[in-house]
């Protein structure tokens, strides 16, 4: 069996003269937590459904656990899709039941596994109540147990984030890492970068349907070396930014909170620089600032990634649904 969850080779996605995706090849290891990160209408939700065979590339191919289709593993896949899939005339107990016998899960023991997973989920007064009659918050939830109830090898998560309040958002990324934890290879698009930056160890970045970042969490850390260095003085009171200037690689001093934030430019030993600091200032604190996930998105996408950006895709002709 290949090492691999998913293979993605060359694939290129059309819709009438707009090209959705082009020419993407990816890999993603059995048992990993893939991101998806893009901006709206990069291409994420378009490769989501190519490899769910929902789509089909216009070019290229793609293999999921071993088979040419998930549609030849679909009793293995646990799907949520970006928008509500929840029947809403359907009570909850019956939904899930239902979801559950479609993956092939027996029926003795499964109202119990549905109660269980309803408890887990602080739904368990909802058991009873249809669908539609659940917040937006509450649909989620339900459909991510629709998703993951028959125990499957690979988990794919549109937007799972969305609509969920922060207590909730904190119980979905318990239970991602759970799932991740037993085995499963998990993959799931966001625009939530923290949720990205705490799960995943693998990145997959799309912008304009091109792929622009493929790499594992630490490889990113890696490659994106830090550019700014934070210092807190022993003293109180503001930093002597003309000092921290002169210093060779200096490029920028910014205020933060309890210290200053030192940027330097591309050449800069970072070392060097922080020995300086050391050396001229009476520090209580100097590290390295990390980039963020979103610092890092922002200077791959770059004007895509600002609300302008966000917008201009939204009025598209090719908006992805």
């Amino acid at each position: 069996m290949s090492a691999n969850a998913v293979e993605i080779r060359g694939i290129t996605k059309r819709f009438r003269d707009k090209v959705a995706v082009s020419n993407v090849d990816l890999a993603i290891r059995a048992g990993s937590l893939c991101g998806f990160l893009g901006p709206n209408g990069a291409g994420k939700t378009t490769t989501i459904r190519m490899i769910m065979s929902i789509f089909y590339p216009d070019r290229g191919s793609i293999s999921v656990l071993g088979k040419p289709s998930a549609i030849e593993s679909k009793d293995r896949i646990g799907y949520l899709p970006e928008e509500r899939g929840v029947y809403k005339k359907m009570k909850v107990g019956e939904f899930l039941t239902y979801m559950g016998r479609l993956k092939n899960l027996p029926s003795h023991g499964l109202d119990q596994k549905v109660r269980a997973w309803l408890d887990r989920m602080s739904l368990g007064e909802v058991y009873k109540k249809k669908c539609e009659e659940l917040s937006k918050g509450m649909q989620q939830k339900v459909q991510f147990i629709a998703a993951v109830i028959h125990e499957p090898e690979l988990i794919i998560l549109d937007e799972p984030f969305s609509g969920l309040d922060p207590v909730n958002r904190r119980l979905l990324r318990t239970l991602i890492d759970e799932q991740n934890a037993a085995g499963r290879t998990v993959i799931f698009s966001t625009h939530a970068m923290f949720e990205a930056e705490q799960l995943c160890d693998h990145l997959f970045m799309i912008n304009k349907g091109v792929k622009v970042l493929d790499q594992t969490i630490d490889d990113v850390w890696r490659t994106h070396d830090p550019r700014s260095v934070i210092i807190e003085p022993i003293e109180s009171g503001p930093v002597d930014e003309g000092l921290i200037q002169s210093i060779p690689g200096v490029i920028g001093v910014t205020p933060a909170p309890r210290g200053a934030e030192v940027r330097m430019d591309e050449s800069a030993d970072p070392s060097r620089v922080m020995g300086e600091l050391s050396s001229r200032l009476r520090l209580r604190r100097v590290e390295l600032k990390r980039p963020s996930l979103e610092d890092i998105f922002i200077s791959l996408v770059g004007a895509d990634a600002t609300p302008e950006g966000m917008a201009a895709y939204a009025e598209r002709e090719l908006v992805e649904t």
